[in-house]
């Protein structure tokens, strides 16, 4: 099979098999995904050797504003993977027997073709046969054992020859099943339904909170009491955020489904209007959470008395049976024990989604985001909860304590839940 660029193809050999592609059972009915496949078409044959950039194709084939910074919104990477994985999918089964084989590098956002080129028939090389020697020219005994044997292994080299020109020649070209793209279980399809039956992708709001100070001389959390706005430096998040977000764009590109994500200060009372939100990060370091109605039965206070006063907890406003009024992390250093706080609210706004995924630290916030993308903890949320009739899980704010060693979350535990009124 040999590999080219898409350009030294005819446009007449390329497009036939471009309009197949984007009509097969695969990517039919993926409109974002087809348009995006043929812009990469439209440009590696109009514009050939050009290397295209995240922006351009944010701007061009998703309409995103001239704002867009690709650090904070995924939407290119994960189509692109998506629309990878798709092609892998449709050659393994559909396009199997395909002579033009479209396919997007990795690191790359440019598409290749490969074309598949047809065997060649190998020449049929007779094999030498021994000439009949006269009676007279008889060689000696032994002379005759070694010309006999020298044939022999003639003939057995031409055969080893002959068979090796035909696997490496005459064989026709194998296909090898490409591993098909992998799905989400039923379970996390599910929970997450909510969040993947519109058209336009969850905004994931991660922490951003507001530090005064520079790294190189301390920092510190902003007090309003005595600090300048002008002195707020917002260029940090928790690691468990980074992690946690991570976690989410594996989970939706499972779902074939984009997620954007905005830093908390940037988000907009027009963001909650147009999109489903997903929260990551407490209210002390994600801000809107102080402003947007969330959850009811826990909320984040800092402790008022006891020895742990000023310490972030999450408070149980109505403990049921078993269930603790208040949840802290631990208070050694490094902490051995954190908890989160998991909701799935109704939004502000008819038809929209909030989910809270935060810990009393950076770590609990993590292993709160890793319960909701794990199949086996997603499903005891689901038997204990319950679905709608649209399908997904019912509204629900829950409590996990996390076990932590080394600064991982290795454990997590469901220790609080108080089930909502469905929509």
């Amino acid at each position: 099979m040999s590999v080219t660029g898409v350009s030294p193809v005819p446009r007449e050999v390329l497009l036939p098999q471009l309009d197949k592609l984007v009509n097969s059972n695969v990517l039919k009915g993926s409109e974002s995904l087809c348009k995006l496949l043929r812009y990469l078409a439209e440009r590696s044959i109009d514009q050939p050797g050009t290397l295209l950039k995240e922006f351009q194709i944010a701007t061009e084939v998703f309409a995103r504003q001239a704002d867009f910074d690709p650090r904070l919104d995924a939407t290119v990477r994960v189509q692109t993977g998506r629309l990878r994985s798709k092609l892998v999918e449709y050659y393994a089964s559909e396009g199997a027997g395909d002579s033009v084989i479209f396919s997007i590098p990795k690191g790359s956002y440019s598409l290749a073709v490969h074309i598949r080129v047809a065997p060649e028939t190998a020449p049929v090389v007779p094999r030498p046969v021994p000439a009949i020697e006269p009676a007279w020219k008889a060689e000696p005994p032994v002379a005759r054992v070694s010309v006999a044997a020298f044939w022999v292994v003639s003939v057995m080299c031409a055969g080893l020859i002959s068979a090796l020109i035909y696997v490496i020649v005459m064989r026709p070209v194998i296909q090898v099943a490409a591993p098909v793209a992998a799905e989400a279980p039923p379970a996390v399809k599910t929970f997450w339904h909510g969040f993947i039956d519109q058209p336009e992708h969850p905004l994931v709001v991660f922490s951003n909170a507001e530090f005064v100070g520079r790294p190189e001389t301390g920092m510190r959390y902003f007090d309003p009491a005595r600090d300048s706005h002008d002195s707020i430096l917002d260029h940090y998040t928790g690691v468990g955020e980074v992690l946690a977000i991570h976690e989410l764009d594996r989970v939706f590109t499972l779902l074939n489904h984009g997620i954007r994500i905005k830093r908390s200060r940037l988000l907009s009372l027009d963001d909650a209007k147009h999109y489903d939100l997903i929260f990551v990060g407490s209210p002390s370091e994600n801000l809107p959470l102080r402003e947007i109605p969330t959850t009811q039965e826990f909320v984040f206070r800092r402790a008022e008395r006891g020895a742990r006063k000023d310490d972030l907890e999450i408070v149980n406003l109505n403990p049921l049976p078993g269930e603790d009024a208040a949840y802290m992390g631990s208070k050694t250093v490094p902490i051995s024990e954190d908890h989160a706080l998991i909701g799935m609210v109704p939004g502000a706004y008819s038809g929209r989604w909030v989910m809270i995924l935060a810990g009393t630290t950076t770590i609990g916030t993590q292993a709160a985001v890793e319960y909701v993308c794990r199949e086996r903890d997603i499903q005891e949320l689901l038997s204990r909860v319950g679905t709608s009739r649209a399908g997904g899980i019912l509204p629900f704010e829950a409590v996990i304590r996390v076990k932590v060693t080394g600064g991982v979350p290795v454990s997590s535990q469901l220790v609080a839940l108080h089930a909502r009124d469905g929509k």
